[in-house]
């Protein structure tokens, strides 16, 4: 049995979320204990049950401790298996980010999982992020992935349904080519039209002022739906930002808020952006190849340490940009 420190470094859900996707591919028992210790609110909240339980699906893992609030778990997998699988967060939890537990383990084997929750809140990639900018590095190194938006779901309310469905292989060695092109998603739910077209707007016009450089944009309002809210996600390759709304910011503060963060990741070195350079850590290891961004991020240390933990190390070298190889 491992044991895992959720405390450790970055200290939040990302240690969960990997240790439990890892403790299903190797077949190691784990424990995890001062789970999120060092946050406002320590312990599980819903979304980190749900990721822990999207695991478990794939390998019919016997688990323990999952209650809201609690700060250890075990988790005992079985064998890897194909499923099919329902997970409801309870709440506006991400949904990309109980994909990010799932695809890892999921991969192997191969299935489908249907999450109802939020699509895209705060402090997570955008599950148009997850389309566009994630599952294309993994499509290119011959990972079959489907992702299919039923229903976008923002903070508070949620209600946001995606569908993912894989076919059995993990993919061959992470490779990413430097590539130009720029597109943009502007969503919405449950606001006029125009807030998708005016965030939009913004971003493109500050992208070519800034960068010369044209962007494609998709808008993507919906009149219904069971929350409120809007989004906007841009990226070229493997660099991407994104940006929420919230009442009482302008639509054009919203695209412009994406655009900069976007301009920062598109000028700086390396061929993905610094988010992206964690959540691929685990495909790196499993995998192998080679990339690179500018920063080593709270989050990539974290996940490097824990990957040792596992057995599967990654190389990592600093000078002038961060590489990633293993």
């Amino acid at each position: 049995m491992l044991t895992v420190d959720g405390s450790h470094l970055e200290g939040g859900g990302q240690i969960l979320r990997l240790a439990v996707a890892l403790s299903a591919i190797s077949g190691i028992p784990i424990t995890v204990v001062r789970i999120r210790e060092n946050r406002e609110r320590p312990g599980l909240a819903p979304q980190h049950i749900a990721a822990v339980r999207a695991v478990a699906g794939t390998c019919g893992a016997e688990c323990t401790g999952l209650t809201p609030e609690s700060r250890e778990i075990t988790f005992i997998p079985g064998d890897l298996r194909r499923a099919d699988l329902h997970i409801d967060t309870g709440t506006a939890g991400s949904i990309p980010l109980v994909l990010q537990a799932w695809l890892p383990a999921a991969l192997a084997r191969g299935g489908s999982i249907a999450v109802v929750g939020g699509t895209e809140v705060a402090q997570s990639p955008t599950i148009d992020y997850v389309d566009h900018v994630l599952a294309p590095v993994l499509r290119r190194a011959g990972a079959s992935i489907e992702i299919d938006l039923l229903e976008r779901g923002y903070y508070p309310r949620g209600g946001g349904r995606v569908r993912v469905s894989v076919e059995p292989g993990l993919p061959g060695p992470i490779s990413v080519p430097e590539e130009s092109a720029c597109s943009l998603i502007s969503s919405s739910a449950g606001l006029p039209g125009h807030v998708t077209e005016r965030q939009a707007g913004a971003a493109r016009d500050l992208i070519r002022s800034e960068l010369d450089l044209a962007c494609t944009a998709t808008l993507d309002p919906r009149e219904g739906g069971p929350s409120t809210g809007s989004s906007i996600t841009i990226w070229s390759g493997a660099k991407g930002a994104v940006a929420l709304g919230r009442r009482g910011l302008p639509a054009e503060e919203v695209g412009r808020a994406a655009a900069r963060a976007f301009i920062d990741e598109y000028r700086s070195p390396g061929t993905v952006d610094v988010h992206l350079a964690d959540q691929l850590l685990v495909y790196l290891a499993l995998s192998g190849g080679e990339y690179a961004t500018h920063t080593l991020s709270t989050h990539a240390r974290t996940a490097c340490s824990l990957l040792a933990e596992f057995g599967r190390p990654v190389e990592c070298r600093e000078n002038g940009t961060v590489r990633f190889a293993a």
